[in-house]
């Protein structure tokens, strides 16, 4: 039987590293990583700067996967999702069976927290499915949610208000927004959005030294947001956002 972590290691700045994920870096023996071309190299450099600062003796490897590619524009999206799953899959079950021999433990190194908005526990549930017998642990992060709400100083609850979380695509089909945070909105749907009383608390980069945020009512500063938005994807070749939308009571 394989073992595996699925390490949560937050939005970006290693300080929010917790101890039991610390504790878990110590133990694996073979790191996976995720190599998605020159633009998002970053995403290897800070995993490997998170590597160095917590295991400076080393004693592992690291192993380098080269990401299968997906179709953003397809028409049926859940279907192209899937159909990338399943390639992730039978990536991850070929190197899980090279890699990992009897006394090795093996570890994913997972943006936030594994549970919200992370395909890994899905796609190894695939490679269950495929017949390998895998052990695994999950070791909670913080999300980018939390870090967001952090920056801003606000509560993402309101006294006996829900909270909604979603990604950007389905932002549109609300008839009304109160209380929404929105993830993955590569398409700024929030731009869409005709509402004076609704405000923005957004924030890209999270906890890294490229962190911006902005925040104010939505219909005064989403042309601002788009300009930054554009001006540091295009600075850095990718970009990570996050962002609440609140209507003001």
């Amino acid at each position: 039987m394989k073992e595996l972590l699925l390490i949560g290691i937050g939005p970006g700045d290693p300080r929010q590293v917790t101890l039991e994920a610390v504790e878990a870096l110590g133990r694996a023996t073979v790191f996976f990583v995720h190599d998605k071309g020159p633009a998002k190299q970053a995403l290897v450099t800070l995993r490997k700067a998170l590597l160095d600062r917590y295991r400076p003796q080393g004693g592992y490897r690291l192993m380098q996967l080269a990401d299968p590619s997906r179709d953003g524009q397809a028409v049926d999206y859940q279907g192209a999702v899937h159909d990338w799953h399943r390639q992730r899959a039978a990536l991850y079950a070929r190197l899980i069976n090279q890699e990992l021999g009897e006394e090795d433990i093996g570890a994913f190194l997972l943006w936030g927290e594994p549970s919200l908005y992370d395909s890994t526990l899905r796609i190894l549930n695939l490679v269950r499915e495929c017949g390998m017998a895998l052990r695994l642990q999950v070791i909670p992060g913080i999300s980018s949610v939390q870090a967001l709400a952090a920056k801003h100083q606000i509560s993402l609850n309101r006294v006996g208000e829900p909270l909604m979380i979603l990604p950007g695509r389905r932002l549109a089909e609300l008839t009304r927004v109160d209380n929404v945070v929105v993830m993955l909105d590569g398409q700024c749907e929030f731009a869409n959005i005709e509402d004076p009383a609704l405000m923005i608390y957004w924030g890209a980069y999270l906890g890294t030294e490229d962190e911006v945020m902005i925040a104010g009512p939505l219909h005064l500063v989403k042309s601002q947001i788009l300009e930054v938005r554009e001006r540091e994807r295009l600075r850095k070749g990718w970009l990570m956002d996050t962002y609440l939308l609140r209507r003001e009571l």
